[in-house]
């Protein structure tokens, strides 16, 4: 008869509330590990601790490191039908070598050569793409080309076809961003190859979906009904900066439209349901004045930012980096949150709160506000 070992290892403690230590104790012990049961007495301050206690580390990662990582990978590593993308993850140190840059969200730079293409398929983890530099590049997302470009924040919701073509002569890198560790937690994920190359390859400044959405305040009536993710293929620089603009501006002027003294913030939205962009991803950017530090902030979920331009400190934590363009930190849940500019900064910020909100399990703090 084999016996199979049990993957529950269960060893009796001395401590307040614990049972004596007795030999039918380890008996009853060894009774639960063969049936594959865990005693709640055993676990609960693993279990239900006072406050989250994420996995998750508050990391680093310099984007002149990972762009010089994507230009050898250029090099060296084809796209095409197999790998599918020239994208290189990173990988929070808290999470054990998993391509995760937290628990929930997926985080990578990826590199297209010029007049390469990256094949067409789809998959039912929400994606999104946020350029820090660079043009050329556009992403075809169920037949319609976008634009990509400096500033621009794109979006690929889940289950729909995507690929990209650099029509330039220079190669371009980009963030990517996605639910992928939450999908594949939950068990969700399904995927799905399209054509080797996009079909479409104009290259218009503007998509059918910016020209049929993005305008301010005006939805097409012939579109009724909410939709899950955001209809909006792109959401432009130029708006962005001009939102952000208008905030400083207004305070200057003596009116109400900050977050905080001298922090401006927007956040994109699905204009069908005034929500976030999808289900799973919330996304923002902020700008703060020269010399401005924000308020210390921690919340339920966690979240990765990307300096878009300027300089500043960022403490999450215990740690503190200085940080400059394309520099990317992650921020694990109820870690508390400082940043700091120099001559003035702007931040993309992207997490995974809709996902916290709808399960009502949201909580923020802001130091000297109540818990």
């Amino acid at each position: 008869m084999t016996t199979t070992l049990s993957p529950v290892t269960l060893k009796a403690v001395d401590g307040p509330g614990q049972p004596e230590r007795t030999p039918a104790l380890e008996d009853l012990y060894r009774g639960f590990e063969q049936e594959l049961l865990v005693p709640l007495w055993t676990e609960i301050g693993d279990l239900m601790p006072t406050s989250p206690r994420p996995a998750a580390q508050a990391h680093l990662w310099r984007w002149q490191n990972l762009l010089r990582l994507a230009e050898r990978s250029g090099d060296l590593v084809p796209v095409g039908r197999g790998g599918e993308r020239r994208a290189i993850a990173l990988a929070n140190p808290g999470l054990g070598g998993a391509p995760y840059a937290t628990p929930t969200l997926w985080a990578a730079i990826q590199y297209l050569n010029p007049r390469e293409d990256a094949p067409v398929h789809r998959h039912t983890q929400h994606a999104f793409r946020f350029v820090v530099e660079g043009e050329g590049v556009w992403t075809v997302v169920d037949g319609d080309p976008v634009a990509m470009r400096r500033g621009d924040f794109l979006l690929t919701p889940g289950w729909r076809f995507h690929g990209h073509h650099n029509q330039a002569d220079q190669p371009m890198a980009w963030l990517d961003g996605l639910d992928i560790p939450f999908v594949h937690q939950v068990g969700s994920a399904f995927f799905e190859l399209g054509p080797d190359e996009v079909a479409d390859r104009s290259t218009p400044a503007r998509s059918r979906a910016e020209r049929l959405w993005a305008h301010p305040g005006l939805r097409p009536v012939s579109q009724p009904g909410p939709t899950p993710s955001s209809p909006i293929a792109a959401y432009r620089w130029e708006h962005t900066d001009a939102a952000l603009t208008e905030q400083l501006a207004l305070e200057d002027e003596g009116h109400r439209g900050v977050v905080e003294p001298g922090h401006a913030a927007v956040r994109f939205t699905n204009p069908t349901t005034g929500g976030d962009v999808m289900p799973t991803i919330r996304a923002e950017m902020h700008r703060l004045r020269p010399r401005t530090t924000t308020a210390t902030r921690r919340e339920v979920g966690s979240a990765v930012w990307q300096v878009f331009d300027g300089t500043g400190t960022v403490r999450v934590g215990e740690r503190e980096w200085r940080v400059g363009r394309g520099d990317l930190v992650a921020v694990p849940s109820w870690v508390p949150l400082t940043v700091t500019a120099d001559s003035g900064v702007d931040l993309f910020r992207f997490s995974d709160t809709p996902i916290f909100e709808r399960l009502h399990a949201d909580r923020v703090q802001v130091e000297g506000a109540p818990a």
